[in-house]
């Protein structure tokens, strides 16, 4: 099956599709779309439905632009512990998902720990740190269970971000999700040591002109 999110507009997309790929993609069908289709940022849920993303528009670029361009601050000035990765990498969950958060990080240690085929195109492991960046055109309802299967396949800290709302989710293992209302920064906390995003080049993109 093959799924679009959901936005107020219609857009058409075209993708190459092989005459071999049906309803449900395997991880070997996934990895031959993404290479034959590299403008579109493609994920594929535990049970093989795929799914297409456009291009997103102007605002949600910049926003993200400068979230990752935070987080690989962070990690240049602090040695470069770990990966820092944006939105265009793609991760193989336990579960068997394959998705791509807006920007995430995975630690020094869980990433040596992966062996050379566990490190291919799409790296088998779940971040220890994700971000989701809602849009305007972007479910709720899909990004909070999308959070959730982050947390469930290994995520430690994990940053739901809404900047219509100027509200923020925080997902942690084994606790419930906090909700900040009109946060001014968020904190790394333990899992990524003195990182803190400023969020006000997130609520005003006027800021960051």
């Amino acid at each position: 099956m093959i799924q679009t999110p959901t936005s107020p507009e219609t857009e058409t997309l075209l993708i190459s599709l092989p005459s071999t790929i049906g309803l449900y993609v395997t991880q070997e069908q996934f990895a031959a779309l993404a290479a034959a289709n590299p403008d579109l940022t493609l994920e594929r849920t535990a049970q093989g439905e795929l799914i297409v993303n456009p291009p997103t528009g102007w605002e949600t670029g910049e926003r993200n632009w400068s979230i990752s361009g935070e987080l690989y601050l962070w990690w240049r000035n602090s040695g470069e512990p770990g990966k820092a990765f944006d939105s265009s990498t793609g991760f193989i969950l336990p579960n068997g998902a394959t998705r791509s958060p807006d920007a995430s990080w995975v630690s020094r240690e869980r990433w040596e720990a992966l062996t050379p085929e566990q490190k291919g195109t799409f790296a088998n492991i779940c971040p220890d740190f994700v971000v989701e960046l809602r849009s305007s055109s972007d479910s709720l309802k899909s990004l909070q269970a999308k959070m959730r299967e982050y947390k469930d396949n290994g995520a430690r800290l994990g940053w739901l971000i809404e900047p219509q709302q100027r509200r923020v989710e925080i997902y942690r293992p084994e606790l419930a999700v906090e909700v900040l209302e009109n946060p001014t920064q968020l904190s790394g906390e333990a899992v990524i040591p003195d990182f803190v995003l400023n969020l006000h080049r997130v609520w005003d993109l006027k800021l960051s002109a």
